[in-house]
Formats: structure tokens, C-alpha cells, sequence
């Protein structure tokens, strides 16, 4: 069987890889690493088709260096060991290891010494958040880069590229067609190549136009943004609309995320808005959207959007509040600003004065715990608004004690 064209489209140096910007390109971090031929353990994450092994192969490239590739997954311990050996016959090598965060302990064990050792250096790549998935004794020897994903611009780029493949010879195709695939690509690189490549193929004359790639790929099209603005106006208009409490408008986003079959981005755009729009006005609203997410994970669509359609209606439909994180984000602030100021001695470790709030009636004591250039600060200011009416009547009552004394 002939390689699929993505696979032959795939970057052989750096200076080939679409996108990435903020890593690749004149004095981005990856290209000045492989122009100093010096590399550092390291850990690329991101979504699957946004260049995570092609920047591996071509660093691989454009070192020169001899490497080993592994995958988590599927190669055993003992695969593990002979790389291993194998890098110790030649003073060093690469590991280029796939699926990382599926890494089990035993093979985690024996790949720990090697990277404190200097002996391999490693290329990890995961979809994962590394942050959660990946063992922190191994994350702590790497560095994270986090890549972004494509745009339209980007994935146009590579196929006005891939047209040019004598794979392709005789191609005909406009501007149209090459940005209906890219639109459909879902932001994924290697999708589009492969539904140009299908496309190609599917035809009797090598006649690309709009009725082939739909008849190849009948996935509906949102998202029609040039720009590739789209996708993220479609969760903007979910998060504003949760926050005007329009539930109608709320279900409309909702749903196109849903039929587009994106519930990663639905999920954590939910879940920035529990905490962000709703917060203390509505508690609950955190716990109750995890138990949704589960539920959601563990049966899948079509089923999953019963769930889903009962907390977005709960949500939108939520009183609100933003005064949470937007205290913190004021005592954020006066830190970095530099107005700090010295911790009390009382509250200190070990102090002798501190008195012990669970002695006294209702557990409260009147004494001072900001340091003195803050001790008037108030940061957090509550709204009148669903549950946090009860914890304002408690704030009001702390604050009218502490006036008095």
C-alpha cells in the first residue's frame, strides 16, 4: 500500500512546519534550539493534527542526530531497555515517545535516570493537558510547549502546498473549493490533506469543485469566517448569552458545538462560565456541571445531549455573579503592583499572641490578618444575587464586629 499523501506532505525541517508561530520561525525558541544544536527534554501538547510529530521528525532532520521512536502504548518494556542500551553504545540519543501521558510506572522508572542523565533526551508528544496527565517527576525534567491550533489561513496554506504533489498531477481546483476544505477540516491539517487526497481519487477528470467535497464529506458547515474567527465567535456567543441569561440563544450555541460533535470545547467553555459568570450566586452550579460532563463522557452522543441540554437551560436561567474572581483578581494585582506589605506577626508560624478562632463564640475573634498597608483592603464586594445574598449578611455581619473594635 502507497503512503497516504499526508504522510509524504510531512515537514522534513523545520522551516517547513505550517503554523506554530510562536515557537517556529526567525528567533522562536524551537528554531534558535536547532540553530544552537542544542535540544532539552521536552513535551509537546495540543490537539491531534496541529503538527506535534511533524515538529519532532523535523527537529529529528534537522539535527541530524540518531533517535528512537516509542509509543506508550504499544511498545513494551523491554523495547524500552534496548533503546536504552542502544544509547549508551552511542553516548546519547533522542526518544521520540507518542502517547506519553499512557506512560505506566514501570517504564516511567526506567526512563526517569536516563533523562537525569542526559543520556536520552526526549520529544513527548500528547493530546493531553500535561499539567494533569503526565507523571510530574517526568514533567518537571521538561520543558512544555503548548501548540496552537491551525487556522484557516494555515490549513489553506497546506493544501495550496499539497495541490502542487505529483501525487496530485492534474488537479484542478479554485480558491472556492481549497477554502470549503479547509472549513471542514476542523482546524485539523492532516484531515484536509487526507479529504483533498479522497476527492482527488473520487473523481473521473480530476475536477475538484464544491458538489465533490460535499458528496466526499456531508459534515455541516458553521463556521464561514475567512478569518477562522468562527469557531471561537460560536463559543463567545454561548458564553454571552449563559451570562444575559437568554437560554434560547444559549441552547442555539450549545447545539452547534453538539451537532459539530465538539464537546471538548463546549466542556471547558461550560465550565469557565460556572465559575466565571455564576460563581457564588449559584454554588452548585461547578459540582452540577462535573456530574453533567460525566455523565455526558460516559454515554456519549446522541444520548449525551440530554444532559447537556438540562444544565445549559439551569445555566442560563442561573442568577450571576462575577464577584469572586474579581476580588482575587484585584489582590492579584496589588501583588504584582508590588503593595504587599508584611505578614502580621500574630499570624505567623509558631506566633504566641494568635488567637485560635474555635475558641471563642461562633468561632470568631476579632484581630487583624492582612499586613498593615493593607489591613482597610476590601477586595471582594458582594452582589444581592441568588446564594450569595446569605454569604453577603455574612460578610455585612464580620465587617460591623470588626468596626466596632
Amino acid at each position: 500500500m502507497e503512503k497516504p499523501l499526508a504522510l509524504k506532505l510531512a515537514p522534513t525541517s523545520l522551516k517547513d512546519v505550517i503554523g506554530q508561530t510562536h515557537l517556529i520561525g526567525k528567533d522562536k525558541i524551537l528554531t534558535n534550539l536547532v540553530k544552537n544544536k542544542k535540544l532539552f527534554s521536552m513535551i509537546l501538547y495540543g490537539k491531534p493534527g496541529i503538527g506535534k510529530t511533524s515538529i519532532a521528525n523535523a527537529i529529528i532532520n534537522d539535527l541530524g542526530e540518531r533517535f528512537r521512536f516509542f509509543n506508550a502504548t504499544i511498545n513494551t518494556k523491554k523495547d524500552l531497555d534496548v533503546i536504552i542500551e542502544e544509547a549508551k553504545m552511542y553516548g546519547g540519543m533522542i526518544l521520540v515517545l507518542d502517547e506519553i501521558h499512557r506512560l505506566n510506572k514501570d517504564k516511567q522508572d526506567i526512563l526517569l535516570p536516563q533523562l537525569e542523565s542526559g543520556l536520552l533526551t526526549l520529544i513527548g508528544m500528547t493530546t493531553s493537558n500535561p499539567y494533569h496527565a503526565i507523571n510530574p517527576a517526568i514533567r518537571s525534567r521538561c520543558q512544555l510547549f503548548e501548540l496552537h491550533e491551525l487556522d484557516t489561513k494555515d490549513i489553506i496554506k497546506g493544501l495550496k502546498k499539497a495541490i502542487k504533489h505529483p501525487d496530485l498531477d492534474g488537479i484542478v481546483i479554485d480558491n472556492k473549493t481549497i477554502e470549503l476544505i479547509a472549513q471542514l477540516s476542523g482546524n485539523d491539517l492532516r484531515y484536509a490533506y487526507n479529504l483533498l487526497e479522497v476527492c482527488f481519487y473520487a473523481t473521473s477528470d480530476k475536477k475538484i469543485d464544491e458538489s465533490v467535497v460535499r458528496r466526499v464529506n456531508s459534515k455541516p458547515v458553521f463556521f464561514s469566517d475567512k478569518n477562522d474567527e468562527g469557531h471561537y465567535d460560536v463559543l463567545s456567543g454561548l458564553q454571552k448569552s449563559i451570562r444575559g441569561s437568554d437560554v434560547n440563544a444559549s441552547l442555539h450555541y450549545a447545539a452547534r458545538l453538539i451537532v459539530e460533535g465538539d464537546l471538548d470545547s463546549l466542556f471547558r467553555r461550560l465550565s469557565v462560565i460556572a465559575y466565571e459568570d455564576i460563581g457564588l450566586a449559584n454554588p452548585n452550579i461547578g459540582p452540577r456541571l462535573d456530574a453533567v460532563i460525566n455523565a455526558s463522557e460516559r454515554i456519549g452522543l446522541p444520548e449525551a445531549r440530554i444532559p447537556i441540554g438540562e444544565i445549559i437551560v439551569e445555566m442560563a436561567l442561573s442568577p450571576k455573579s462575577n464577584t469572586a474572581h474579581i476580588a482575587l483578581d484585584e489582590a492579584i494585582q496589588d501583588i504584582e503592583n508590588g503593595n504587599v506589605g508584611t505578614i502580621p506577626k500574630h499570624i505567623k508560624t509558631n506566633a504566641v499572641d494568635y488567637k485560635y478562632p474555635h475558641d471563642y463564640p461562633n468561632s470568631y475573634v476579632v484581630q487583624q490578618y492582612l499586613p498593615d498597608k493593607l489591613k482597610n483592603k476590601e477586595y471582594y464586594h458582594p452582589k444581592t444575587n441568588g446564594y450569595e445574598v446569605n454569604i453577603k449578611a455574612i460578610y455585612d455581619k464580620l465587617k460591623k464586629i470588626n468596626d466596632k473594635n
